[in-house]
């Protein structure tokens, strides 16, 4: 039974170097990915019938002798030979690099490589051997899905300033409509007013300025003249008090609009900054932001403020987000079933290092199946509802490094949704 492993060996061992040759040129005749053999040099030994193919050839010799200089970029070809160097000096094996590669005529493709020490029967290091996969239509795809998330992302973050700007302008249109009032108020006062019986009565008097004193003590008509003064003068005081209150709410009104369009611009001119923030003073420019669509849907807002560290984030994303936070939370209370529509803002102090801002209603609730949901792209339930507000700000919060979430007890018990951000760091104090 010994006898047989032997011969088996024998056989082989006789056999190798013709059948290492047929291997060989099975495995380079027949390889669909691209092979190649190199001298200490960096010069082509032997490659397969796929790398021939790669490079625009037919015949081997076509190939052998030359090195990468002669088909590819100068840099792609100095990387390459710097790499084998390398691997010749260490031994260490390079497995899956990807590489952007520039042909001598301009092409660019992508491979995945792989190259090893090519060493001799004693074991010293000839060159190198390799294996490179073309990879390029798959990362052309990787690029495609790449360009095609950013964008997605992109039109998620307008999507959500669009709700901001929606809040606004919602905003603004209501503080329009009061100014409007205001000055249709502020009109009717002066086409009602007394003048014109001010202006008869002075001619009354012009024409009795010879007689005026008899006029105003023996005729009926100027008797009566003190107190349709007096009657005048009260009238003229009252609807000067009631102008004046009318000018007052119309500036009130134009300063409220010249304070958001200041808001907004401030956030606006803010993207990208990441700073420390006071998480009250935020909460308090979103709610403005919103505070005359509250007052048209008669939902009051109720704070529960604790004292926190500051948030280390950006003005304009938590802004984005607070806004469409407390605008659902509007429309959630004004379709609820309590008769007290109520939103609360709170700012508590979340796990070790974060900041937890919340918005809360009592308001329509959210089922269980959809608060799993909520944040997807597209989701709505609101009519009308794009979907984009909750999963650009949920994007928003992680960009961050916080989070998002809805909480509710279901339909008709209102919800919470909790904006969870990095506190600040600790200010270091100034030496003295």
């Amino acid at each position: 039974m010994s006898a047989t492993p032997f011969a088996t060996a024998t056989l082989v061992e006789e056999r190798s170097p013709l059948l290492d040759r047929a291997l060989v040129s099975a495995f380079l005749e027949n390889f669909p990915d691209f092979v190649y053999f190199k001298d200490r040099d960096g010069r082509f030994i032997a490659v397969s019938k796929s790398k021939l193919r790669r490079n625009g050839l037919c015949q081997p010799e076509e190939i052998v002798g030359k090195t990468d200089f002669d088909f590819f970029a100068a840099r792609n070809a100095q990387q390459a030979k710097d790499d084998e160097d390398e691997i010749m000096r260490t031994g260490v094996p390079m497995v899956n690099k990807s590489e952007r590669v520039v042909w001598a005529d301009g092409r660019e493709t992508w491979s995945q490589v792989s190259k090893l020490p090519l060493r001799n029967e004693d074991g010293q290091t000839i060159g190198t051997f390799g294996l490179t996969k073309d990879i390029t239509e798959a990362k052309r795809t990787e690029q495609a899905l790449e360009k095609a998330h950013r964008d997605l992302v992109d039109a998620s973050r307008i999507a959500g300033m669009a709700e901001v700007a929606t809040s606004v302008l919602h905003n603004v249109g209501n503080v329009l409509n009061s100014l409007n009032v205001s000055a249709t108020v502020v009109a009717q006062g002066l086409r009602q007013s007394k003048a014109d019986s001010l202006a008869r009565l002075s001619t009354l008097l012009q024409a009795h300025a010879g007689d005026l004193v008899p006029f105003l003590t023996t005729d009926p008509k100027g008797s009566r003249v003190p107190e349709l003064l007096a009657a005048l003068a009260r009238n003229a005081a009252e609807e000067r008090d009631r102008l004046l209150a009318e000018l007052r709410s119309l500036q009130a009104h134009v300063d409220h609009l010249k304070d958001i369009v200041t808001m907004q611009q401030a956030y606006a001119t803010m993207r990208g900054a990441v700073e420390p923030l006071d998480p009250a003073t935020v909460m308090e420019d979103a709610l403005r932001m919103n505070a005359a669509a509250l007052v048209r849907h008669a939902v009051r807002a109720v704070r529960h403020f604790d004292f926190v560290p500051p948030i280390l984030a950006e003005k304009a994303k938590v802004l984005q987000i607070l806004v469409n936070l407390i605008r659902n939370a509007k429309y959630a209370a004004d379709g609820g079933p309590a008769t007290d529509k109520i939103i609360t803002l709170r700012i508590t102090e979340g796990p070790p290092g974060f900041v937890c801002l919340g918005v809360a209603d009592n308001g329509i609730g959210i089922p269980a199946e959809n608060l799993t949901k909520i944040f997807q792209h597209g989701f709505t339930t609101r009519v009308g509802g794009h979907g984009f507000g909750l999963h650009s700000s949920a994007n928003a919060a992680r960009e961050m490094k916080g989070s998002l979430t809805a909480h509710s007890d279901g339909p008709g018990r209102g919800a919470l949704f909790t904006l969870e951000l990095p506190a600040a760091p600790p200010a270091v104090p100034a030496d003295s």
